[in-house]
Protein backbone atom coordinates (compact mmCIF):
# COMPACT_ATOMS: atom_id res chain seq x y z
CA UNK A 1 0.00 0.00 0.00
CA UNK A 2 0.86 3.65 -0.10
CA UNK A 3 1.03 5.90 2.93
CA UNK A 4 1.74 9.61 3.04
CA UNK A 5 5.23 9.92 4.56
CA UNK A 6 3.89 12.23 7.31
CA UNK A 7 1.40 9.53 8.38
CA UNK A 8 3.81 6.61 8.72
CA UNK A 9 3.71 5.13 12.23
CA UNK A 10 7.38 4.40 12.87
CA UNK A 11 8.05 5.06 16.56
CA UNK A 12 9.04 8.69 16.00
CA UNK A 13 8.31 10.75 19.08
CA UNK A 14 8.26 7.76 21.43
CA UNK A 15 9.67 8.71 24.82
CA UNK A 16 10.00 7.30 28.32
CA UNK A 17 6.65 7.44 30.08
CA UNK A 18 4.59 6.63 26.98
CA UNK A 19 2.25 3.71 27.47
CA UNK A 20 1.66 0.46 25.66
CA UNK A 21 -2.00 -0.15 24.98
CA UNK A 22 -2.88 -3.80 24.37
CA UNK A 23 -5.87 -4.67 22.18
CA UNK A 24 -7.56 -7.94 23.07
CA UNK A 25 -7.21 -10.84 20.65
CA UNK A 26 -10.07 -13.15 19.73
CA UNK A 27 -7.92 -16.19 20.53
CA UNK A 28 -4.74 -17.75 19.22
CA UNK A 29 -4.96 -15.92 15.89
CA UNK A 30 -2.39 -17.32 13.50
CA UNK A 31 0.46 -17.96 15.89
CA UNK A 32 1.50 -20.97 17.89
CA UNK A 33 -0.29 -23.76 16.05
CA UNK A 34 2.86 -25.89 15.73
CA UNK A 35 3.24 -25.66 19.49
CA UNK A 36 -0.46 -26.39 20.09
CA UNK A 37 -0.28 -29.53 17.91
CA UNK A 38 2.65 -30.80 20.00
CA UNK A 39 0.83 -30.10 23.26
CA UNK A 40 -2.59 -31.58 22.53
CA UNK A 41 -3.54 -35.06 21.37
CA UNK A 42 -5.81 -35.38 18.34
CA UNK A 43 -8.73 -36.00 20.69
CA UNK A 44 -7.90 -32.84 22.67
CA UNK A 45 -7.53 -30.79 19.48
CA UNK A 46 -11.09 -31.78 18.59
CA UNK A 47 -12.30 -31.13 22.14
CA UNK A 48 -10.89 -27.59 22.19
CA UNK A 49 -11.36 -26.85 18.49
CA UNK A 50 -14.00 -24.18 19.14
CA UNK A 51 -11.48 -22.15 21.13
CA UNK A 52 -8.41 -23.04 19.07
CA UNK A 53 -10.02 -22.15 15.75
CA UNK A 54 -11.73 -18.88 16.60
CA UNK A 55 -11.32 -16.58 13.60
CA UNK A 56 -8.49 -14.08 13.83
CA UNK A 57 -9.65 -10.60 14.77
CA UNK A 58 -8.83 -8.01 12.14
CA UNK A 59 -8.01 -4.65 13.71
CA UNK A 60 -8.40 -2.16 10.87
CA UNK A 61 -11.96 -1.10 11.77
CA UNK A 62 -10.89 -0.64 15.40
CA UNK A 63 -7.60 1.17 14.81
CA UNK A 64 -8.42 3.49 11.89
CA UNK A 65 -10.64 5.81 14.02
CA UNK A 66 -7.71 6.24 16.43
CA UNK A 67 -5.21 6.93 13.67
CA UNK A 68 -7.53 9.63 12.30
CA UNK A 69 -8.10 11.34 15.67
CA UNK A 70 -4.87 10.98 17.64
CA UNK A 71 -1.13 10.36 17.48
CA UNK A 72 -0.20 6.67 17.50
CA UNK A 73 3.57 6.50 17.99
CA UNK A 74 4.07 2.78 17.40
CA UNK A 75 1.89 -0.17 16.45
CA UNK A 76 2.56 -3.91 16.20
CA UNK A 77 0.45 -6.94 15.41
CA UNK A 78 1.29 -9.69 17.91
CA UNK A 79 1.79 -12.74 15.71
CA UNK A 80 4.76 -15.12 15.39
CA UNK A 81 7.54 -13.90 17.65
CA UNK A 82 4.85 -12.26 19.74
CA UNK A 83 6.04 -9.95 22.50
CA UNK A 84 9.80 -10.42 22.22
CA UNK A 85 10.23 -10.11 18.45
CA UNK A 86 7.41 -7.83 17.30
CA UNK A 87 7.33 -5.09 19.94
CA UNK A 88 11.03 -4.11 19.76
CA UNK A 89 10.51 -3.19 16.09
CA UNK A 90 8.26 -0.26 17.03
CA UNK A 91 10.52 1.57 19.45
CA UNK A 92 13.42 3.84 18.56
CA UNK A 93 17.02 3.38 19.67
CA UNK A 94 17.62 4.07 23.33
CA UNK A 95 14.15 2.86 24.40
CA UNK A 96 12.81 -0.35 25.90
CA UNK A 97 9.38 -1.60 26.91
CA UNK A 98 8.19 -3.21 30.10
CA UNK A 99 5.00 -5.30 29.83
CA UNK A 100 3.02 -6.19 32.95
CA UNK A 101 1.45 -9.59 32.33
CA UNK A 102 -1.01 -9.02 35.18
CA UNK A 103 -2.56 -6.00 33.45
CA UNK A 104 -5.05 -8.04 31.43
CA UNK A 105 -6.94 -11.27 31.93
CA UNK A 106 -5.27 -14.05 29.98
CA UNK A 107 -7.81 -16.36 28.27
CA UNK A 108 -7.99 -19.84 29.78
CA UNK A 109 -6.74 -21.60 26.65
CA UNK A 110 -3.26 -20.11 27.10
CA UNK A 111 -3.06 -21.38 30.68
CA UNK A 112 -4.14 -24.83 29.52
CA UNK A 113 -1.48 -24.87 26.78
CA UNK A 114 1.18 -23.80 29.30
CA UNK A 115 0.20 -26.40 31.88
CA UNK A 116 -0.38 -29.30 29.49
CA UNK A 117 2.84 -28.65 27.56
CA UNK A 118 4.93 -27.68 30.61
CA UNK A 119 6.02 -24.60 28.69
CA UNK A 120 8.21 -21.91 30.22
CA UNK A 121 6.59 -18.51 30.70
CA UNK A 122 9.03 -16.72 28.39
CA UNK A 123 8.33 -19.21 25.59
CA UNK A 124 4.59 -18.65 25.99
CA UNK A 125 5.08 -14.90 25.43
CA UNK A 126 7.41 -15.58 22.51
CA UNK A 127 5.18 -18.08 20.70
CA UNK A 128 1.64 -16.91 21.55
CA UNK A 129 -0.25 -13.62 21.78
CA UNK A 130 -1.52 -14.47 25.30
CA UNK A 131 -4.78 -12.61 24.65
CA UNK A 132 -3.26 -9.42 23.21
CA UNK A 133 -3.48 -9.28 19.42
CA UNK A 134 -2.07 -5.82 18.80
CA UNK A 135 -0.19 -3.17 20.76
CA UNK A 136 0.05 0.57 20.31
CA UNK A 137 2.43 3.06 21.88
CA UNK A 138 0.67 6.28 22.80
CA UNK A 139 1.18 9.30 25.03
CA UNK A 140 0.00 8.72 28.60
CA UNK A 141 -2.46 11.64 28.28
CA UNK A 142 -4.18 9.93 25.33
CA UNK A 143 -5.14 6.68 27.10
CA UNK A 144 -8.72 7.62 28.04
CA UNK A 145 -9.47 8.95 24.56
CA UNK A 146 -7.95 5.88 22.88
CA UNK A 147 -9.84 3.44 25.08
CA UNK A 148 -13.10 5.31 24.56
CA UNK A 149 -12.67 5.22 20.76
CA UNK A 150 -11.77 1.53 20.83
CA UNK A 151 -14.73 0.82 23.11
CA UNK A 152 -17.07 2.43 20.60
CA UNK A 153 -15.91 -0.16 18.05
CA UNK A 154 -16.56 -2.99 20.52
CA UNK A 155 -12.92 -3.73 21.34
CA UNK A 156 -11.50 -3.99 24.85
CA UNK A 157 -8.05 -2.62 25.51
CA UNK A 158 -5.72 -2.46 28.49
CA UNK A 159 -2.70 -0.40 29.48
CA UNK A 160 -0.22 -3.27 29.53
CA UNK A 161 3.14 -1.56 29.65
CA UNK A 162 5.35 1.46 29.51
CA UNK A 163 8.24 2.84 27.52
CA UNK A 164 11.51 3.47 29.34
CA UNK A 165 15.14 4.04 28.48
CA UNK A 166 16.95 0.91 27.34
CA UNK A 167 18.48 -1.06 24.51
CA UNK A 168 15.42 -2.08 22.48
CA UNK A 169 14.45 -4.98 24.69
CA UNK A 170 11.04 -6.02 25.94
CA UNK A 171 10.68 -7.30 29.47
CA UNK A 172 7.52 -9.14 30.49
CA UNK A 173 7.13 -9.02 34.26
Amino acid sequence: GIVDKKKVIDGTGTKPGDVVLGLESSGLHSNGYSLVRKVFSEKELKRYSGELLKPTRLYAKHVLPLVRKMKIKGIANITGGAFYDKIPRIIPKGMAIEISKDSWRRPWIFDLIKKKGDIEEREMYRALNMGIGMVMVIDRKSVDKAQALLGKTGLKSHVIGRVMRGRGEVEVI
